[in-house]
């Protein structure tokens, strides 16, 4: 069978996550929604998006196709329901639908001519960028259980003060040197190759991906997740760092989430609550104003290629767009329009040549390429976002 993720009706809502990738390759827990997919699943699978990511996220349809909803994170029993959907089926949580049976010959779906096959069971679904940080402790047990299912971790490194061994897993060439893994609270995975240095204390839930670090003396809280190298240093509670990502410094990371090819200037703190403990809001770019979260502890939420300079500070419920440049004394707006530069003095637009050589420098020393594709996406959202630039 052939399995294609599509946005769903959540992509704006995620954004600026959202804008340069699709709902799929979202990163909640220790994996992307895809990664967790295709895992379960034993087959690879391709993405309906938007037209500016396809030339990146090629869909690949054959005669008979199984759509699948990306903001659902997959169960055991969600996917044997999945694998086993026929013509004219379809699951439903509610009113949202998960997964149905298509065909390359269909002109449209109307699920009125379904059967309708209703999943009553817990399950993860992302429908705000807030809900990647407040969701993120169970998903990393999810994760952490499926990931090391029937396997053995390697043994944790003498010198090494741990709690509740049997909760943490330790991949091939990880390096721990005298750190504190507190498993009491939830898994603690170390992905391949990743590195735990001096006087580091962890407390589960924590996923860290392969060839991530952490910095020596670094306090990281439960709900945390590090992509795959990503470098941080200080204190980090309740954060996701989807890849490629550094807060490599002290400074404070709580209840946020920050995209791929962040770097965050060291002593960079953030507020995740107010002074007078209200709820938060957070800049909504379907209305295009302040939305309420429900929430009252929420942080920083900083898209694909962003970067502040040493000592910023960020207001409780920030939004930081795509490649923006944030420097200067001050606290900058809680809205940052992506392709900014400058702090709380003023913004101006970040163009694309400086965008393209900082975002190539900055590749090159992971030994990857900013390439055509790349390019393509990120001058699409300059485009899409010169409103807020205005």
């Amino acid at each position: 069978m052939n399995y294609i993720l599509f946005d769903g009706d959540v992509r704006k809502s995620l954004f600026p996550f959202t804008y340069t990738k699709p709902v799929a390759d979202i990163r909640i827990g220790i994996l992307t929604i895809r990664e967790k997919w295709e895992k379960y699943l034993g087959l690879t699978t391709t993405t309906i998006t938007e037209e500016y990511l396809e030339e990146k996220y090629p869909m690949v349809e054959l005669e008979e196709n199984i759509l699948i909803n990306a903001s659902f994170c997959p169960t055991k029993s969600l996917v044997e329901k999945v694998k086993k959907l026929a013509k004219n089926e379809a699951i439903f949580k509610g009113e949202d639908v998960i997964a149905f049976f298509t065909t390359d010959s269909q002109e449209a779906v109307n699920f009125d001519d379904y059967t309708a096959i209703e999943f009553d069971e817990d399950i993860i679904q992302i429908k705000n960028t807030w809900d990647i940080f407040s969701l993120n402790e169970k998903a990393i047990q999810e994760d952490f259980d499926l990931i090391t299912e029937g396997r053995t971790s390697q043994p944790i490194p003498e010198g090494t003060r741990f709690k509740n061994k049997e909760n943490i897993f330790i991949e091939e060439g990880a390096a721990i040197t005298f750190a504190t893994l507190n498993a009491s609270t939830g898994p603690i995975y170390i992905g391949k190759d990743a590195e735990i240095m001096e006087n580091s204390a962890i407390r589960g839930p924590f996923g860290m991906c392969n060839h991530a670090v952490v910095k020596m003396g670094s306090k990281i809280s439960g709900g945390t997740t590090l992509g795959p190298y990503c470098k941080v240093g200080g204190e980090i509670n309740n954060s996701v760092l989807m890849g490629y990502t550094s807060k490599g410094h002290d400074g404070y990371l709580g209840n946020s989430v920050l995209g791929e090819w962040c770097n965050l200037g060291a002593d960079t703190n953030n507020s995740n609550l107010k002074n007078n403990y209200a709820e938060v809001k957070l800049w909504d770019y379907e209305s295009g104003r302040f939305a309420k979260t429900g929430l009252q502890f929420c942080g920083l939420m900083m898209g694909d290629h962003s970067k502040c300079g040493i000592n910023t500070m960020f207001n409780t419920g920030t939004v930081v767009g795509v490649s923006a440049n944030i420097y200067g004394s001050g606290f900058p707006r809680n809205f940052i329009p992506s392709f900014s530069w400058g702090g709380a003095s003023g913004f101006t637009t970040y163009n694309l040549p400086k965008v393209f050589e900082v975002a190539t420098v900055v590749m090159k020393r992971k030994k990857l390429e900013l390439d055509e594709k790349d390019k393509n996406i990120l001058t699409h959202v300059f485009e899409l976002t010169k409103e807020y630039r205005n």
